[in-house]
């Protein structure tokens, strides 16, 4: 018994120390992402292409009809068109954003489907990326996900990432954002998609610069999707916005995180299914990034934290328990706390007190995605190979 105590504290101290440190290095991030973020916003936009945005769809979902509409809002002084594909024209999603379209007849708006993915293209979205890609009539293009809500200068700014000639694609962070009523669970969800993807965005940026983009929206030149191996080679992968970015950074070409920030909409779902939705992306990241996953178990605080407690319970220090338990928890409310701040969430002060229990939930999915390569995704299963490729199973 003696032997599995110290074990214990030990492993709780060394993850409350490390995760310690990670606070720090976010805090320090937060700052440089903040000053940044300011600066830019009152920068003149100078830069303005014409542009595509390319939004796939499937299915409709709530929100669905107010994330199009904000889009249909841009406030872009040049032409930009909005561009629309499902796999069949009885397609929900499609044909909502048709309707919606009617009432904004002064934007330009298409809509076309792709018919079903053929057996390579594991990822739906990228199959439709590549119809959207045969149909746009500029060479700069936003991409965007169906869950994605904007402001009215998004584009705007968004374009600005890549005013530098050598600037390849920037991309992204987000608020994850419950819809009103949501359950707990997709509140959890959301502050998670908010704090825990923000801070190791902004610290792994901080040290080593963008190599990776997120694939809720994107802005790239044309020419970036064929000088990574096309749409044929991307749809092969579950975590295609990394693969992008990645083999990007890789050639040499610019890759950066815009300063910008857009709302990612959460679904409200029960604590089952958003625990495997948020369980098959910690096996993507994985599966694509396998040492820098294995590192992630040494920023959580919440596990040590409640490692500490049951050592102090078990070993007769109950109130040092219940001190290093509470001290992991205000760690995880200082993170929290500043990278909601930067990301300007006007529900600040609720996600921030949230997120000690987030982080907790989070410690258990990063475990579980140790547990299996299989995943189950909109009606069928696939599996995650190394490198994070995608196949259905035999």
């Amino acid at each position: 018994m003696q032997i599995l105590l110290h074990v214990l504290y030990w492993v709780a101290l060394v993850g409350s120390v490390t995760s310690s440190i990670y606070c720090g290095m976010v805090l320090v991030a937060a700052i440089r992402f903040g000053i940044r973020k300011q600066r830019e916003e009152h920068a003149p936009a100078t830069y303005l292409p014409p542009v595509s945005v390319l939004k796939p769809l499937h299915g409709t979902e709530e929100g669905l009809e107010r994330n199009l509409e904000t889009f249909f809002e841009q406030q872009y002084p040049a032409d930009f068109e909005l561009l629309f594909c499902a796999r069949q024209p009885t397609d929900e999603g499609l044909q909502l954003a048709q309707r919606v379209g009617q009432r904004y007849p002064q934007v330009q708006a298409r809509y076309v489907t792709c018919g079903e993915p053929m057996p390579k293209f594991h990822n739906a979205k990228v199959y439709s990326l590549a119809k959207l890609d045969s149909v746009a009539k500029y060479a700069t293009y936003v991409t965007s996900d169906a869950d994605v809500r904007v402001q009215p200068n998004y584009l705007e700014r968004l374009v600005q990432m890549l005013a530098d000639p050598k600037m390849m694609l920037a991309s992204c962070l987000y608020l994850g954002t419950a819809h009103e009523g949501a359950g707990f669970s997709s509140q959890l969800d959301a502050v998670g998609k908010s704090v825990e993807m923000s801070s190791g965005v902004l610290v792994a940026t901080m040290l080593e610069g963008t190599k990776f983009a997120l694939g809720a929206t994107q802005v790239l030149r044309k020419e970036g999707f064929q000088l990574v191996g096309g749409f044929d080679e991307l749809g092969q992968f579950y975590a295609d916005d990394f693969v992008l970015g990645n083999r990007l950074a890789t050639k040499g070409y610019g890759v950066r995180m815009a300063s910008h920030t857009i709302r990612l909409m959460v679904q409200d779902s029960p604590f089952w299914l958003s625990f495997r939705n948020q369980l098959r992306w910690m096996q993507s990241t994985r599966r694509s990034r396998p040492w820098g996953h294995l590192g992630t178990g040494l920023t959580f605080a919440m596990p040590f934290g409640m490692m500490g407690l049951v050592w102090g319970l078990l070993s007769g220090h109950a109130a040092l328990g219940v001190m290093w338990l509470l001290l992991m928890a205000a760690n995880r409310v200082v993170l929290a706390g500043a990278v909601l701040g930067v990301l300007a969430d006007n529900k600040w002060l609720k996600h921030t007190l949230l997120y000690p229990l987030r982080d907790l939930l989070g410690g258990v999915l990063w475990a579980a995605s140790y547990g299996g390569e299989n995943f189950y995704y909109r009606g069928k299963v696939y599996k995650l190979k190394d490198g994070g490729r995608v196949e259905e199973p035999s």
